[in-house]
């Protein structure tokens, strides 16, 4: 699979590195060249650009990942579609679940793939929760509790992602859609959205904080918080079973050792018998994510998880927490 990467920052990084043979990059584009051309060294591929439409028009890719500012997620994505190029996009997926559906429109009923970074699925320890509750005899998910945040730095609030136009919203789509995908990853389509978003403390026009009740006809739940003035990262999700409790915490680097405890109740209830799984080799998530992609294209088997529906009903949840955001 020959993939080209459009945003050679950070997440653009990450998603080259986990490119490995007998894939390979085979073109770079960023709209600062210095930072494309960098990439390009790192990776070995000889096509540089500055424009993402001659990226896709080189004949050159097959593949593109889009790791660019949320606004030119999908637009770019959309283009790529329409030039018969398969598509990893970066988390949110766009500003709008409206920007989404003409790119849902142009791949049905055709063999294209567009994939969305919700690469959180791919954790071990999230792994390995879904695995139990698809396996043991855990019973049925009662809820889930999740909260995930992160703390700032000095200039945060004068920062693209504190620009609406640019980020679309502040927290809530931003590690809020983590928490939104994984809570519909294991509970599926949730009946009634409830909670706000709001600006605390930075100086910005965005949210800071976001709480959130999903609910599903049934009444089982998501209580969600999403924060970036956590001040020390922190990732926490917790799902709780008729008959079990699996709390991962952590995700590595500065969140911690990566870890599952499974709570397991007794027949005589008690203190659970206990098992605790640790992930400490580091995050594999977006190599398993590339994999991932790369198997549904060559079988043309429907994409496993993470596909751009996913992020369609994620947005239109964090829409809906947007129109009863407080200041």
């Amino acid at each position: 699979m020959r993939v080209g990467i459009i945003g050679c920052g950070l997440i653009g990084g990450k998603r080259a590195e986990a490119v490995h043979s007998p894939h390979q990059v085979t073109g770079v584009c960023d709209v600062c060249i210095e930072k494309a051309q960098k990439l390009a060294e790192t990776v070995k591929c000889d096509f540089v650009t500055d424009n993402y439409k001659e990226l896709i028009e080189s004949g050159k890719i097959e593949m593109v990942v889009v790791a660019v500012l949320n606004y030119q997620l999908a637009p770019i994505t959309l283009y790529a579609v329409k030039h018969g190029i398969h598509v990893i996009v970066e988390k949110p997926g766009g500003i709008s679940s409206r920007e989404l559906e003409p790119i849902i429109d142009a791949v049905k009923g055709t063999d294209l793939k567009v994939k969305v970074g919700f690469n959180h699925r791919y954790h071990p320890a999230l792994l390995k929760a879904k695995e139990l509750t698809e396996l043991e005899d855990v019973g049925k998910i009662m809820f889930i509790r999740g909260r995930y945040g992160h703390g700032g730095r000095v200039g945060y609030d004068r920062e693209w992602r504190a620009d609406v136009k640019l980020s679309g919203g502040g927290e809530t789509i931003d590690q809020g859609v983590h928490l939104i995908d994984l809570s519909r990853w294991f509970m599926g389509d949730f009946a009634e959205v409830d909670g706000f978003a709001a600006t605390y403390f930075w100086d910005m026009d965005v949210d800071d904080n976001g709480f959130l009740c999903l609910k599903k006809a049934d009444q089982r739940a998501a209580w969600l918080q999403v924060s970036c003035t956590e001040w020390k990262n922190m990732f926490s999700f917790e799902i709780y079973c008729e008959k079990a409790k699996l709390a991962v915490e952590g995700i590595g680097g500065s969140y911690g050792t990566e870890k599952l405890s499974y709570y397991k109740m007794l027949p005589e209830m008690g203190p659970p018998e206990t098992v605790i799984y640790e992930y400490p080799r580091g995050d594999q998530s977006w190599k398993m994510e590339f994999e991932d992609m790369v198997s549904a294209i060559a079988s043309g088997a429907p994409l496993r998880m993470g596909g751009i529906e996913d992020a369609y009903e994620a947005l239109k949840i964090v829409e809906k927490i947007y129109g009863r955001r407080s200041r």
